[in-house]
């Protein structure tokens, strides 16, 4: 691949790996920033390769999410896996419009697959491919994360309704 192809895909992908980028990072816009600066320069120093460039935003997205994880991993802000699949408090009080909140009430996994597939228009089996998971674990986050952002939402709808 040269170069023009190159600039050419991150151009494109530019904006989307932009917010995959922020929501790798908690919604923390700086840290995003950061991240994308350093995904980019390993791409463009040649340390990140692509090989087929049908999967171009594929791979973008996985050098995102693993650059993120190293950031958030050297801050201290990276979550254990095992807090990560904890069943989260539904309890408290949000805003209807408060969709970040809405999806950080999921377990880490289920958030990614949801976001992969609902705000960036990835397929099920793309998003395992970029959090190197099977199919059928995909699937199954997917899944479950549907149900549990449906009764979160039910909740949080009926809580307001009453004037919790």
């Amino acid at each position: 691949m040269n170069r023009q192809q190159l600039d050419h895909i991150l151009q494109t992908y530019h904006r989307d790996a932009y917010i995959w980028a922020r929501q790798c990072c908690s919604f923390d816009d700086e840290l995003a920033k950061d991240v994308l600066q350093q995904v980019y320069l390993k791409i463009l120093e040649g340390k990140a390769k692509l090989k087929n460039i049908d999967k171009a935003k594929t791979w973008l997205f996985s050098i995102i999410r693993y650059t993120s994880i190293d950031q958030l991993r050297a801050s201290g802000k990276l979550v254990s896996l095992e807090e990560s699949y904890e069943v989260p408090d539904v309890q408290e009080e949000m805003d209807q419009t408060d969709y970040q909140g809405l999806i950080k009430k999921l377990p880490k996994m289920q958030q990614e697959v949801l976001l992969m597939v609902f705000y960036h228009q990835m397929t099920i089996e793309q998003s395992a491919e970029v959090l190197q998971i099977g199919l059928g674990t995909a699937r199954t986050h997917y899944d479950r994360g549907k149900k549990k952002l449906k009764e979160i939402i039910t909740k949080t709808q009926t809580q307001e309704h009453y004037g919790r």
